[in-house]
């Protein structure tokens, strides 16, 4: 009797060990992937609307000069409210060029990739007056795509999840490569500290009494329709 009691001891503690061990062997769970609003994965080199994700205000978002009486500067401003009117597509490029699909929290670059050049810009969205103090950060045409760098970090935007849908962030982890495979590359460690990196939401701002897209406190909440 007592060498079965034994026996059962070893088997608990035997269970016991198992089950410890495949709880902490567990793979941890991967990136969220962003869906569009049919639920499938938005892709690399894709074009996609960014419209609003609720029943706010306002159409999708297009390219618009920043004063009254010239064409150019150009400003990224959220278009009328209609139902039909999503402005310009977009298409999104991860830091890693390799990735097929666009996942949550990684670095990126956003480019309207319907729309003629204008005033000599590219199309790549970037945080204007990046190394100055302006009043407002706003979000204009004319960035960099790729080159990971203190050069570019001004033109690398995230999208994270937000309610009911998503919302884009600029706040660049590019110096610190943590989505970029590519470690060939070092940078200087000295000139990374010179670079304030802001991080902070996009969202829309007065102007002109026009809806423009700014760094803001307020995200402006979106989603991803496919063109």
């Amino acid at each position: 009797m007592k060498s079965i009691a034994i026996l059962f001891l070893s088997f608990l503690v035997f269970a016991a060990i198992t089950t410890s061990v495949h709880c902490t062997t567990d793979p941890p769970n991967p990136t969220e992937q962003v869906r569009d609003t049919d639920g499938k994965l938005v892709r690399v080199e894709t074009s996609y609307y960014i419209i609003p994700a609720t029943n706010q205000t306002g159409g999708g978002l297009a390219l618009r000069n920043t004063t009254h009486n010239e064409s150019c500067p150009l400003g990224i401003f959220q278009e009328d409210e209609d139902n039909e009117n999503h402005g310009i597509p977009v298409s999104f490029y991860p830091v890693n060029p390799k990735k097929g699909v666009i996942r949550v929290s990684t670095d990126l670059n956003i480019e309207f990739s319907e729309a003629p050049i204008q005033c000599n810009n590219s199309n790549v969205w970037k945080v204007d007056n990046y190394n100055r103090n302006p009043i407002r950060f706003y979000i204009s045409p004319n960035g960099t795509k790729g080159n990971p760098g203190r050069d570019t970090v001004n033109s690398w935007f995230k999208i994270e999840e937000f309610e009911s849908g998503y919302k884009l962030v600029h706040c660049p982890s590019v110096l610190d490569h943590d989505d970029n495979d590519d470690d060939d590359e070092v940078y200087d460690e000295e000139e990374e500290d010179e670079i304030e990196v802001k991080c902070k939401d996009v969202g829309l701002v007065k102007y002109s009494g026009q809806q423009r897209l700014a760094l803001s406190d307020t995200p402006f909440g979106v989603v991803f329709q496919k063109a």
